[in-house]
Order: structure tokens, then C-alpha cells, then sequence
């Protein structure tokens, strides 16, 4: 059921947060925020495929 709920999360995120990968950002100018969206992303991400 973890499992479930984060594919489900992770299928949200794909959806309703930004792709920084796509644009090209640099993570060394990345500001605190769009750090955050990259981290609960890369969690979520890891979340569902475990």
C-alpha cells in the first residue's frame, strides 16, 4: 500500500510540479525553492520505485 501511494504521489508530481531536468537549470543557481521541488521529487521518485 506505501508502494501504491507513492506511485500515485510521484504520477501527481509528474504532472503538477515544473521538470528543471527539461529546462536545463543549473542547480548551482537554482534558488531554495526550486532545491526543494528537485528534492521532494528525487524522494518521491525513489519512494515509488523501491
Amino acid at each position: 500500500m506505501k508502494k501504491t501511494f507513492f506511485k500515485i504521489l510521484a504520477k501527481l508530481n509528474k504532472a503538477l510540479l515544473p521538470s528543471y531536468s527539461k529546462r536545463g537549470i543549473d542547480l548551482s543557481k537554482a534558488s531554495k525553492f526550486q532545491l526543494a521541488i528537485i528534492g521532494w521529487r528525487y524522494f518521491v521518485t525513489t519512494k515509488a520505485i523501491s
